[in-house]
């Protein structure tokens, strides 16, 4: 009986430190000061005019296509990028490639937010999708690698195919119960790390973790974000801290400060809309 009393007790300080991890994070967060601007934010979005959040989600999705392509090598510029994408002119001078590049990711990026309104969780055939749109016109997407690939620069080398295969089904699996143990900021940066870290398709496995990462922050009420191009030597280091040591701290930071930022740009518009509201109202 001493002893069914002692396991019962272990059980519950375990929940208790899982709990308080899940809240202060492995990443050292502000986890409730996000969790309080992403329900402020949520609340904005109902008082934010709606041409404001339209031109506002407008840029974004250029400036993400932008940074997400340029990323990988990309050439087009942001104002080429706005030109291809807002008003369907080709840019002369770029590889027909590089064209459709930022094409396909910005058709992505909607069929991802078609996904998260229709209410469906990430999913392998989500990815695969967003792959193969990602790919169109390039070479045919949602396909896994049969051959050993390899990241100049980087201490990490990709799983060979076999190893691939598994390391893909075991994250698929994970993904059903990392929340546990992760809070939902932590849990978006591991969905990005470890894809990219196991490296599954040809080409395309940096933009699709970017997008599947902010996947999971729009499933979970959090606005997606942007890594900036400028920003891409620390994005890559924090990932190789993660593929190497297994350290998921580094990033998860990174993409705090971010998820903050995007919180704190959206709640910035919504403040001269309530100045004006009670401005006008009776008193």
């Amino acid at each position: 009986m001493r002893g069914r009393n002692f396991l019962i007790t272990l059980l519950w300080i375990y929940g208790i430190l899982i709990t308080m991890q899940k809240q202060e994070g492995v990443a050292g967060l502000n986890y409730e000061k996000l969790i309080q601007k992403r329900d402020q934010y949520q609340a904005s979005l109902k008082r934010i005019p709606e041409y404001t959040l339209q031109t506002f989600e407008q840029a974004f999705e250029i400036e993400y296509t932008h940074n997400s392509t340029a990323i990988e090598g990309n050439t087009l510029t942001l104002i080429e990028t706005k030109v291809l994408l807002e008003d369907g002119i080709s840019i002369g001078g770029k590889h027909l490639r590089e064209l459709y590049e930022a094409v396909n990711h910005r058709n992505a990026y909607r069929y991802v937010k078609e996904c998260i309104e229709k209410g469906e969780p990430l999913s392998e055939k989500i990815v695969k999708d967003i792959h193969a749109i990602l790919m169109d016109h390039i070479f045919t997407g949602g396909i896994y690698r049969n051959v050993d690939v390899y990241i100049s620069g980087a201490q990490h080398t990709p799983p060979s195919p076999n190893e691939m295969y598994r390391q893909v089904k075991n994250f698929y699996a994970d993904l059903s119960w990392k929340g546990n143990e992760l809070n939902l900021i932590e849990l978006a940066a591991w969905t990005h790390a470890e894809f990219v870290k196991i490296h599954p398709f040809l080409d395309g496995n940096g933009r699709t973790s970017r997008l599947i990462m902010n996947y999971q922050l729009l499933a979970n009420g959090f606005p997606a974000v942007s890594i900036a191009k400028e920003n891409r030597l620390e994005y890559f280091n924090t990932l190789e801290a993660y593929a190497v040591e297994g350290d998921l701290r580094p990033f998860a930071e990174m993409i705090a400060g971010l998820v903050e930022q995007q919180l704190d740009r959206y709640l910035e518009m919504d403040r001269p809309v309530q100045g004006i509201w009670q401005e006008g109202s009776p008193g």
